[in-house]
């Protein structure tokens, strides 16, 4: 018997096919306008591949740019790997899809972050008091109406620019 389903895993897994997506678009046409991406991931994942100069600056994490000067951009199943310049030094990357923590495209406002702890597979326990969603971090911003046993449908539009 299953404990339940594993919402924040298959999203993960969901969003993160769509980053291979959007790279693999990149790839094959180039970066479309204003696009570019920010990039962080974690250099001890297991899969990274790079430079031991540049694995030693940046031991845990690393946040790359592509926008003006890259190349050699492949998209495979789990990873990509891409050339980026590096002091007027190309060097290579190899990043898994599953070492990274962050996505931005800054040019449409667009940006994902992956929590640590559904990437390991450990699900928040509920801690019995209820089961509505926490308080909004942003001062100003009004609270979620208490709600129990119905989802809310949100249109995205909601949160495009006009």
């Amino acid at each position: 018997m299953t404990k339940g389903i594993s919402y924040g895993q298959l999203m993960h897994k969901a969003l993160r096919q769509l980053i291979r997506d959007v790279l693999a678009q990149v790839a094959n046409e180039g970066l479309p306008g204003d696009h570019h991406f920010y990039i962080t991931f974690d250099t001890r994942h297991p899969g990274v591949d790079m430079a031991a100069s540049l694995k030693e600056r940046y031991p845990e994490e690393m946040t790359i740019v592509m926008q003006d000067w890259f190349t050699d951009l492949a998209v495979m199943k789990d990873r990509f790997t891409v050339t980026l310049n590096f002091g007027n030094v190309p060097e290579p990357i190899v990043i898994p899809f599953e070492a990274i923590k962050t996505f931005v495209d800054p040019s449409v406002e667009f940006g994902l972050r992956f929590d640590a702890h559904e990437e390991t597979g450990e699900e928040s326990e509920p801690d019995g008091d209820d089961d509505l969603p926490p308080e909004p971090d942003t001062p100003g911003q009004p609270s979620e109406p208490e709600r129990r046993g119905e989802a809310e449908i949100v249109s995205l539009d909601k949160f495009r620019k006009q």
